[in-house]
């Protein structure tokens, strides 16, 4: 008798890839947004069904996205990235290098063609705040949502997930932020996520992530 042993393959896990600046790099420590997606992925018995990379650099800008993108992120073979890029193109303006928003959007632009080429799901996500005083009280608003609004744009065009965590910030505050403060809320100074900011982005994220 010839008995035939089947090899028991465990399941792929889908491996998202975050690609963003130093929200993004601080995303992966201990309660950082990546950091809290993998602790709800462990409560719901679903961490063997995905892995999470965050491949953020502190200070990068689109363009510096679309020059690591072959080694940091298509060189790992993700089936999604996590595209979370803006607030530095709008902010550093302020230090005389940012990025112009025809630059912007190309570049982005190229970001997303290089990735769709590779058969990668995509998941746009827009820049949460310069500032969190309320309704658009902050000196970089109205730049800050133009750039979103590229975002959302191509969102559409491209056939791209959206995660619109500027509008849902911008809810947020305009709910909670009784003082109108600039910081100390969702961010640590303005820009850089909170326990708080650092958990609702996980809630968002979660909610396009798994399926």
């Amino acid at each position: 008798m010839v008995i035939t042993l089947m090899a028991f393959n465990a399941p792929k896990k889908t491996r998202i890839i975050f690609f963003g600046d130093s929200i993004t790099e601080y995303g992966i420590v201990k309660g950082g947004y990546i950091d809290k997606i993998q602790e709800s992925l462990n409560a719901g018995e679903k961490a063997g069904n995905y892995e999470l990379i965050g491949a953020g650099v502190s200070g990068n800008k689109i363009y510096d996205l679309y020059l690591r993108i072959d080694e940091d992120v298509i060189a790992r073979k993700p089936a999604v990235v996590v595209i979370f890029e803006g607030v530095n193109d709008v902010w550093h303006k302020t230090f005389g290098t940012g990025t112009d928003m025809d630059k912007y959007e190309k570049f982005y632009t190229a970001v997303i063609k290089k990735l769709l080429a590779k058969k990668i799901r995509l998941v746009l996500v827009t820049p949460a705040c310069i500032g969190e005083k309320k309704d658009n009280g902050n000196t970089m608003d109205e730049q800050l949502n133009n750039y979103c609004d590229v975002i959302r744009k191509l969102a559409g065009v491209y056939n791209c997930t959206l995660l619109d965590l500027r509008k849902t910030v911008l809810q947020y505050e305009s709910g909670n932020n009784t003082d109108n403060k600039e910081k100390g809320l969702l961010t640590t100074d303005g820009v850089h996520l909170s326990n708080a900011g650092n958990q609702m982005l996980a809630e968002e994220m979660y909610k396009v992530l798994v399926r």
